[in-house]
Protein backbone atom coordinates (compact mmCIF):
# COMPACT_ATOMS: atom_id res chain seq x y z
CA UNK A 1 0.00 0.00 0.00
CA UNK A 2 1.15 3.72 -1.32
CA UNK A 3 2.29 6.50 1.60
CA UNK A 4 -0.56 8.13 0.73
CA UNK A 5 -3.54 5.82 1.45
CA UNK A 6 -1.28 4.53 4.74
CA UNK A 7 -1.90 8.03 5.61
CA UNK A 8 -5.71 8.53 4.99
CA UNK A 9 -6.00 5.40 7.03
CA UNK A 10 -4.01 6.50 9.54
CA UNK A 11 -5.70 8.37 12.87
CA UNK A 12 -6.04 12.11 12.19
CA UNK A 13 -4.74 13.66 15.49
CA UNK A 14 -5.35 17.36 13.90
CA UNK A 15 -7.31 18.52 17.39
CA UNK A 16 -4.39 17.58 19.75
CA UNK A 17 -2.38 19.89 17.57
CA UNK A 18 -4.40 22.62 17.20
CA UNK A 19 -6.57 22.73 21.19
CA UNK A 20 -4.96 23.06 24.45
CA UNK A 21 -8.48 22.71 26.07
CA UNK A 22 -8.88 18.83 23.76
CA UNK A 23 -4.93 18.31 24.94
CA UNK A 24 -5.44 18.72 28.43
CA UNK A 25 -9.15 17.11 28.29
CA UNK A 26 -7.92 14.26 26.67
CA UNK A 27 -4.98 13.66 29.29
CA UNK A 28 -7.08 13.86 32.11
CA UNK A 29 -9.71 11.68 30.66
CA UNK A 30 -7.19 8.55 29.10
CA UNK A 31 -5.61 8.73 32.69
CA UNK A 32 -8.89 8.52 34.36
CA UNK A 33 -10.54 6.22 32.50
CA UNK A 34 -7.02 3.98 32.85
CA UNK A 35 -7.64 3.75 36.91
CA UNK A 36 -11.97 3.30 36.38
CA UNK A 37 -11.26 0.38 34.37
CA UNK A 38 -8.95 -1.57 36.81
CA UNK A 39 -11.80 -0.79 39.09
CA UNK A 40 -13.92 -2.01 36.28
CA UNK A 41 -13.06 -5.18 36.50
CA UNK A 42 -12.30 -5.37 40.31
CA UNK A 43 -15.33 -4.73 41.39
CA UNK A 44 -17.46 -7.78 39.47
CA UNK A 45 -14.12 -10.29 40.52
CA UNK A 46 -14.59 -9.35 44.15
CA UNK A 47 -18.47 -9.83 44.31
CA UNK A 48 -17.71 -13.24 42.07
CA UNK A 49 -15.57 -14.16 44.81
CA UNK A 50 -18.04 -13.50 47.58
CA UNK A 51 -21.00 -15.16 46.35
CA UNK A 52 -19.89 -17.87 43.33
CA UNK A 53 -23.04 -16.84 41.84
CA UNK A 54 -23.15 -15.47 37.77
CA UNK A 55 -26.63 -13.86 38.67
CA UNK A 56 -25.55 -11.66 41.65
CA UNK A 57 -23.40 -10.20 39.70
CA UNK A 58 -25.32 -9.32 36.96
CA UNK A 59 -27.74 -7.46 39.64
CA UNK A 60 -24.73 -4.95 39.89
CA UNK A 61 -26.42 -3.61 36.41
CA UNK A 62 -29.36 -3.19 38.11
CA UNK A 63 -27.93 -1.28 40.90
CA UNK A 64 -26.16 1.08 38.32
CA UNK A 65 -29.02 1.45 35.83
CA UNK A 66 -31.68 3.30 37.98
CA UNK A 67 -28.97 5.97 38.97
CA UNK A 68 -28.26 6.60 35.43
CA UNK A 69 -31.59 6.44 33.89
CA UNK A 70 -32.80 9.98 36.37
CA UNK A 71 -29.11 11.53 36.38
CA UNK A 72 -28.97 11.03 33.02
CA UNK A 73 -31.50 13.46 32.63
CA UNK A 74 -30.43 15.88 35.13
CA UNK A 75 -27.05 15.73 34.12
CA UNK A 76 -27.55 16.44 30.83
CA UNK A 77 -29.79 19.80 31.97
CA UNK A 78 -26.70 20.97 33.87
CA UNK A 79 -24.81 20.60 31.51
CA UNK A 80 -26.67 22.97 29.03
CA UNK A 81 -26.74 25.20 31.77
CA UNK A 82 -23.25 25.28 33.35
CA UNK A 83 -19.69 25.47 33.08
CA UNK A 84 -18.92 22.09 31.27
CA UNK A 85 -15.49 21.53 32.36
CA UNK A 86 -16.82 22.31 36.24
CA UNK A 87 -19.45 19.98 36.19
CA UNK A 88 -16.40 17.12 35.10
CA UNK A 89 -14.34 18.60 37.65
CA UNK A 90 -16.75 17.70 40.27
CA UNK A 91 -17.73 15.02 38.67
CA UNK A 92 -13.91 13.55 39.23
CA UNK A 93 -13.67 14.86 43.22
CA UNK A 94 -16.93 12.23 43.56
CA UNK A 95 -15.07 9.47 42.16
CA UNK A 96 -12.11 10.00 44.13
CA UNK A 97 -14.21 9.49 47.12
CA UNK A 98 -16.05 6.68 46.38
CA UNK A 99 -12.82 5.08 45.27
CA UNK A 100 -11.93 5.66 49.09
CA UNK A 101 -14.68 3.68 50.01
CA UNK A 102 -13.83 0.88 47.63
CA UNK A 103 -10.16 0.71 49.48
CA UNK A 104 -11.47 1.03 52.79
CA UNK A 105 -13.86 -2.04 52.23
CA UNK A 106 -11.06 -4.30 50.73
CA UNK A 107 -8.50 -3.21 53.49
CA UNK A 108 -11.35 -4.76 56.03
CA UNK A 109 -10.98 -8.36 58.08
CA UNK A 110 -14.63 -8.89 55.88
CA UNK A 111 -15.02 -7.21 53.08
CA UNK A 112 -19.29 -5.92 53.07
CA UNK A 113 -21.26 -7.13 49.77
CA UNK A 114 -23.46 -4.54 50.28
CA UNK A 115 -21.42 -2.34 50.21
CA UNK A 116 -19.81 -2.45 46.87
CA UNK A 117 -23.75 -2.39 45.10
CA UNK A 118 -23.89 0.81 47.05
CA UNK A 119 -20.44 2.15 45.55
CA UNK A 120 -21.68 1.37 42.15
CA UNK A 121 -24.86 2.55 42.09
CA UNK A 122 -23.49 5.89 43.26
CA UNK A 123 -20.96 5.99 41.29
CA UNK A 124 -23.15 5.73 38.43
CA UNK A 125 -25.06 8.46 39.39
CA UNK A 126 -21.63 10.83 39.36
CA UNK A 127 -21.27 9.47 36.14
CA UNK A 128 -24.76 10.49 34.82
CA UNK A 129 -23.63 14.12 36.19
CA UNK A 130 -20.37 13.58 34.91
CA UNK A 131 -20.26 12.60 30.76
CA UNK A 132 -23.15 14.44 29.30
CA UNK A 133 -20.65 17.75 30.49
CA UNK A 134 -17.54 15.48 29.69
CA UNK A 135 -19.00 14.60 25.96
CA UNK A 136 -20.40 18.13 25.48
CA UNK A 137 -17.31 19.74 26.02
CA UNK A 138 -15.32 18.35 22.73
CA UNK A 139 -17.52 19.97 20.15
CA UNK A 140 -17.05 23.32 22.55
CA UNK A 141 -13.41 23.03 21.87
CA UNK A 142 -12.58 21.89 18.22
CA UNK A 143 -14.08 23.11 15.95
CA UNK A 144 -16.93 21.48 13.26
CA UNK A 145 -14.67 20.32 10.80
CA UNK A 146 -12.49 18.34 13.52
CA UNK A 147 -15.42 16.66 15.41
CA UNK A 148 -14.52 13.04 13.14
CA UNK A 149 -10.79 13.10 14.41
CA UNK A 150 -12.16 14.28 17.70
CA UNK A 151 -14.59 11.51 18.14
CA UNK A 152 -11.76 9.24 17.03
CA UNK A 153 -8.99 9.98 19.05
CA UNK A 154 -11.71 10.28 22.27
CA UNK A 155 -12.30 6.45 21.08
CA UNK A 156 -9.10 5.81 21.46
CA UNK A 157 -8.33 6.94 24.48
CA UNK A 158 -11.52 4.53 25.83
CA UNK A 159 -10.09 1.59 23.76
CA UNK A 160 -6.72 2.04 25.65
CA UNK A 161 -7.93 2.50 29.05
CA UNK A 162 -10.13 -0.67 28.15
CA UNK A 163 -7.58 -2.29 26.98
CA UNK A 164 -4.46 -1.55 29.51
CA UNK A 165 -7.08 -1.44 32.56
CA UNK A 166 -8.30 -5.13 32.49
CA UNK A 167 -4.99 -6.14 32.05
CA UNK A 168 -3.01 -4.71 34.66
CA UNK A 169 -6.15 -5.23 37.01
CA UNK A 170 -5.80 -8.92 35.98
CA UNK A 171 -1.97 -9.01 37.04
CA UNK A 172 -2.90 -7.40 40.10
CA UNK A 173 -5.52 -9.40 40.77
CA UNK A 174 -3.64 -12.75 40.98
CA UNK A 175 -0.71 -10.92 42.24
CA UNK A 176 -1.76 -8.56 45.74
CA UNK A 177 -4.39 -7.91 47.78
CA UNK A 178 -7.47 -6.31 46.40
CA UNK A 179 -6.95 -3.14 48.32
CA UNK A 180 -3.89 -2.40 46.42
CA UNK A 181 -5.91 -2.54 42.95
CA UNK A 182 -7.99 0.21 44.46
CA UNK A 183 -4.99 2.17 45.45
CA UNK A 184 -3.82 2.05 41.79
CA UNK A 185 -7.65 3.43 40.75
CA UNK A 186 -6.98 6.13 43.66
CA UNK A 187 -3.68 7.10 42.29
CA UNK A 188 -4.95 8.06 38.98
CA UNK A 189 -6.97 10.80 40.31
CA UNK A 190 -4.76 13.09 40.95
CA UNK A 191 -3.15 13.41 37.48
CA UNK A 192 -6.90 13.69 36.10
CA UNK A 193 -7.62 16.17 38.58
CA UNK A 194 -4.65 18.57 37.98
CA UNK A 195 -5.30 18.35 34.36
CA UNK A 196 -9.03 19.21 34.81
CA UNK A 197 -8.04 22.32 37.12
CA UNK A 198 -5.79 23.81 34.42
CA UNK A 199 -8.30 24.04 31.59
CA UNK A 200 -9.99 27.23 30.98
CA UNK A 201 -13.49 28.02 32.19
CA UNK A 202 -15.91 26.59 29.45
CA UNK A 203 -19.26 28.99 29.82
CA UNK A 204 -22.57 27.72 28.74
CA UNK A 205 -23.73 30.10 26.20
CA UNK A 206 -25.45 33.44 26.97
CA UNK A 207 -28.96 32.13 25.90
CA UNK A 208 -28.66 28.78 27.68
CA UNK A 209 -31.92 27.55 29.22
CA UNK A 210 -32.37 27.39 32.95
CA UNK A 211 -32.55 23.19 33.94
CA UNK A 212 -36.10 22.43 34.31
CA UNK A 213 -38.49 19.65 33.53
CA UNK A 214 -39.46 21.67 30.85
CA UNK A 215 -36.29 21.79 29.19
CA UNK A 216 -35.84 17.95 29.40
CA UNK A 217 -38.81 17.11 28.33
CA UNK A 218 -37.61 19.54 25.32
CA UNK A 219 -34.73 17.22 24.34
CA UNK A 220 -36.21 13.94 24.71
CA UNK A 221 -38.82 15.59 22.15
CA UNK A 222 -36.20 17.06 19.46
CA UNK A 223 -34.29 13.30 19.92
CA UNK A 224 -37.34 11.08 18.99
CA UNK A 225 -38.23 14.22 16.07
CA UNK A 226 -34.74 12.65 14.35
CA UNK A 227 -34.93 9.32 13.16
CA UNK A 228 -30.67 9.35 13.17
CA UNK A 229 -31.11 9.60 16.68
CA UNK A 230 -33.44 7.61 17.41
CA UNK A 231 -32.35 5.06 15.38
CA UNK A 232 -28.55 4.97 16.95
CA UNK A 233 -30.18 4.85 20.31
CA UNK A 234 -32.52 1.88 19.32
CA UNK A 235 -29.51 -0.32 17.39
CA UNK A 236 -26.77 0.46 20.51
CA UNK A 237 -29.53 -0.87 23.08
CA UNK A 238 -30.87 -3.49 21.33
CA UNK A 239 -26.69 -4.75 20.49
CA UNK A 240 -25.52 -4.51 23.84
CA UNK A 241 -28.65 -5.98 25.86
CA UNK A 242 -28.46 -8.96 23.67
CA UNK A 243 -24.66 -9.21 22.92
CA UNK A 244 -22.70 -7.57 26.41
CA UNK A 245 -21.20 -10.89 28.06
CA UNK A 246 -18.86 -9.38 30.34
CA UNK A 247 -20.92 -10.21 33.60
CA UNK A 248 -20.18 -13.87 32.80
CA UNK A 249 -15.79 -13.58 32.40
CA UNK A 250 -15.32 -14.32 35.70
CA UNK A 251 -16.92 -17.93 34.91
CA UNK A 252 -15.27 -18.02 31.74
CA UNK A 253 -12.09 -17.27 33.01
CA UNK A 254 -12.55 -20.14 35.30
CA UNK A 255 -12.53 -22.73 32.98
CA UNK A 256 -10.07 -21.31 31.16
CA UNK A 257 -6.75 -20.66 33.05
CA UNK A 258 -8.44 -18.77 36.11
CA UNK A 259 -7.71 -15.35 37.42
CA UNK A 260 -4.72 -14.73 35.43
CA UNK A 261 -6.81 -14.92 32.13
CA UNK A 262 -9.43 -12.78 33.23
CA UNK A 263 -7.77 -9.13 32.28
CA UNK A 264 -7.28 -10.79 29.03
CA UNK A 265 -11.10 -11.34 28.30
CA UNK A 266 -12.26 -8.30 29.51
CA UNK A 267 -9.39 -6.36 27.15
CA UNK A 268 -10.21 -8.15 23.92
CA UNK A 269 -13.04 -6.31 22.54
CA UNK A 270 -10.50 -3.62 22.90
CA UNK A 271 -8.04 -5.09 21.29
CA UNK A 272 -10.19 -5.25 18.16
CA UNK A 273 -11.04 -1.69 18.91
CA UNK A 274 -7.86 0.11 18.95
CA UNK A 275 -7.17 -1.38 16.01
CA UNK A 276 -10.33 -0.16 14.52
CA UNK A 277 -9.29 3.19 16.01
CA UNK A 278 -6.13 3.39 14.84
CA UNK A 279 -6.87 2.51 11.28
CA UNK A 280 -10.64 4.90 11.28
CA UNK A 281 -9.21 7.80 8.48
CA UNK A 282 -11.28 6.34 6.20
CA UNK A 283 -14.58 7.32 8.33
CA UNK A 284 -14.33 10.60 7.16
CA UNK A 285 -15.18 9.94 4.07
CA UNK A 286 -18.65 7.45 4.62
CA UNK A 287 -21.57 9.74 4.59
CA UNK A 288 -24.32 6.73 5.33
CA UNK A 289 -23.78 6.75 8.79
CA UNK A 290 -26.92 4.81 10.08
CA UNK A 291 -26.01 2.15 7.63
CA UNK A 292 -23.10 1.65 8.94
CA UNK A 293 -23.73 1.95 12.58
CA UNK A 294 -26.31 -0.82 11.36
CA UNK A 295 -23.97 -3.17 9.70
CA UNK A 296 -21.42 -2.80 12.90
CA UNK A 297 -24.07 -3.85 15.27
CA UNK A 298 -24.66 -7.56 12.91
CA UNK A 299 -21.07 -7.60 13.07
CA UNK A 300 -20.66 -7.21 16.76
CA UNK A 301 -23.24 -9.81 17.38
CA UNK A 302 -21.57 -12.14 15.05
CA UNK A 303 -18.56 -11.46 17.20
CA UNK A 304 -20.31 -12.53 20.36
CA UNK A 305 -21.84 -15.78 18.87
CA UNK A 306 -18.40 -17.09 18.26
CA UNK A 307 -16.76 -16.29 21.57
CA UNK A 308 -19.45 -18.17 22.69
CA UNK A 309 -19.25 -21.31 21.19
CA UNK A 310 -15.16 -21.29 20.91
CA UNK A 311 -13.54 -23.79 23.56
CA UNK A 312 -9.94 -22.72 23.24
CA UNK A 313 -9.24 -19.52 24.79
CA UNK A 314 -7.02 -17.85 21.99
CA UNK A 315 -10.25 -18.37 19.31
CA UNK A 316 -12.63 -17.16 22.44
CA UNK A 317 -10.05 -13.95 22.61
CA UNK A 318 -10.03 -13.75 18.68
CA UNK A 319 -13.61 -13.27 18.40
CA UNK A 320 -14.41 -10.87 21.27
CA UNK A 321 -11.43 -8.68 19.70
CA UNK A 322 -13.50 -8.98 16.29
CA UNK A 323 -17.00 -7.97 18.35
CA UNK A 324 -14.69 -4.88 19.58
CA UNK A 325 -13.47 -3.93 16.35
CA UNK A 326 -17.17 -3.92 15.17
CA UNK A 327 -18.52 -1.95 17.92
CA UNK A 328 -16.18 0.45 17.93
CA UNK A 329 -16.85 1.22 14.06
CA UNK A 330 -20.73 1.53 15.08
CA UNK A 331 -19.23 3.96 17.97
CA UNK A 332 -17.65 6.30 15.48
CA UNK A 333 -20.18 6.79 13.64
CA UNK A 334 -22.61 6.86 16.48
CA UNK A 335 -20.78 9.90 17.68
CA UNK A 336 -20.30 11.12 14.39
CA UNK A 337 -23.97 11.87 14.01
CA UNK A 338 -24.68 12.88 17.72
CA UNK A 339 -22.12 15.67 17.24
CA UNK A 340 -22.79 16.73 13.97
CA UNK A 341 -26.49 16.74 14.07
CA UNK A 342 -27.28 18.29 17.88
CA UNK A 343 -27.38 21.95 18.26
CA UNK A 344 -24.83 23.49 20.75
CA UNK A 345 -27.71 24.81 23.32
CA UNK A 346 -29.26 21.19 23.30
CA UNK A 347 -25.71 18.95 23.37
CA UNK A 348 -25.56 18.66 27.11
CA UNK A 349 -29.29 17.46 27.55
CA UNK A 350 -28.83 14.89 24.47
CA UNK A 351 -25.82 13.98 25.82
CA UNK A 352 -27.68 12.55 28.88
CA UNK A 353 -29.97 10.53 25.90
CA UNK A 354 -27.20 9.30 24.67
CA UNK A 355 -25.54 7.99 27.95
CA UNK A 356 -28.52 6.44 28.92
CA UNK A 357 -28.56 4.56 25.43
CA UNK A 358 -25.55 3.51 25.94
CA UNK A 359 -25.59 2.20 29.23
CA UNK A 360 -28.43 1.03 29.85
CA UNK A 361 -28.02 -1.99 26.88
CA UNK A 362 -25.04 -2.93 28.96
CA UNK A 363 -26.28 -2.96 32.61
CA UNK A 364 -29.43 -5.05 31.63
CA UNK A 365 -27.36 -7.08 29.74
CA UNK A 366 -25.45 -8.02 32.34
CA UNK A 367 -28.54 -9.41 34.19
CA UNK A 368 -29.82 -10.83 31.19
CA UNK A 369 -26.63 -12.96 30.61
CA UNK A 370 -26.45 -13.91 34.19
CA UNK A 371 -30.29 -14.77 34.49
CA UNK A 372 -29.59 -17.03 31.05
CA UNK A 373 -26.80 -18.41 32.56
CA UNK A 374 -28.49 -20.57 34.84
CA UNK A 375 -30.36 -22.26 32.32
CA UNK A 376 -27.88 -22.39 29.42
CA UNK A 377 -24.90 -22.15 30.78
CA UNK A 378 -22.13 -19.48 30.54
CA UNK A 379 -21.09 -20.32 26.85
CA UNK A 380 -25.10 -21.03 25.40
CA UNK A 381 -25.69 -17.00 27.37
CA UNK A 382 -23.12 -15.50 25.38
CA UNK A 383 -24.03 -17.57 22.01
CA UNK A 384 -27.51 -17.38 22.37
CA UNK A 385 -27.19 -13.51 23.27
CA UNK A 386 -25.66 -13.09 19.75
CA UNK A 387 -27.85 -14.50 17.74
CA UNK A 388 -30.48 -12.27 19.38
CA UNK A 389 -28.33 -9.37 18.80
CA UNK A 390 -28.21 -9.84 14.97
CA UNK A 391 -32.00 -10.84 14.43
CA UNK A 392 -33.16 -7.29 16.22
CA UNK A 393 -30.31 -6.00 14.38
CA UNK A 394 -32.25 -7.24 11.39
CA UNK A 395 -35.72 -5.85 12.34
CA UNK A 396 -34.13 -2.76 13.04
CA UNK A 397 -33.31 -2.17 9.53
CA UNK A 398 -36.52 -3.10 8.59
CA UNK A 399 -38.12 -1.23 10.92
CA UNK A 400 -36.30 2.51 10.92
CA UNK A 401 -35.67 3.23 6.66
CA UNK A 402 -35.01 7.42 7.90
CA UNK A 403 -32.01 5.86 10.14
CA UNK A 404 -30.72 3.25 7.31
CA UNK A 405 -30.96 6.05 4.67
CA UNK A 406 -29.26 9.05 6.84
CA UNK A 407 -26.58 10.79 4.97
CA UNK A 408 -24.30 12.91 7.32
CA UNK A 409 -24.17 15.64 4.99
CA UNK A 410 -27.94 16.60 5.87
CA UNK A 411 -27.45 16.46 9.33
CA UNK A 412 -24.53 18.61 9.72
CA UNK A 413 -27.05 21.00 7.16
CA UNK A 414 -29.91 20.59 9.51
CA UNK A 415 -27.96 21.54 12.73
CA UNK A 416 -26.40 24.50 11.13
CA UNK A 417 -29.34 25.95 10.08
CA UNK A 418 -31.09 25.07 13.51
CA UNK A 419 -28.43 27.34 15.34
CA UNK A 420 -28.52 30.40 12.69
CA UNK A 421 -32.19 30.19 13.15
CA UNK A 422 -31.57 30.24 17.42
CA UNK A 423 -29.54 33.04 16.65
CA UNK A 424 -31.72 35.20 15.04
CA UNK A 425 -34.53 35.04 17.28
CA UNK A 426 -32.08 35.66 20.16
CA UNK A 427 -30.90 38.61 18.17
Amino acid sequence: MSASRWRRLALDVTPLRRSREFRLLFGASSISSLGSFITYVTIPYQVAAITKDPLLVGLLGVCELVPILVMGFVGGALADYLDRRRLVLGGELALTALTGVLLANALSDTPHLWLLYVVAGLSAAVDGIQRPAMEGLVPRVVGADLIPAASALQSLRMQTASLVGPGVAGLLIASVDLGWVYAVDLATFAVSLLLLALMRAVPPPPDADRPSLRTVVEGLRYARSRPELLGSYLVDINAMFFGMPSALYPFLADRMGGPKVLGLLYAAPAIGSLLATLTSGWTGRVHRHGLMVLVAAGAWGVGIIGAGLATALWLTVGCLAFAGAADMISGLFRMSIWNQTIPDHLRGRLAGIEMISYTSGPLLGHVRSGLMARWTGVGGAIAWGGVLCVAGTAALAVALPGFRRYDAREGLAHKQAAEAARAAGAG
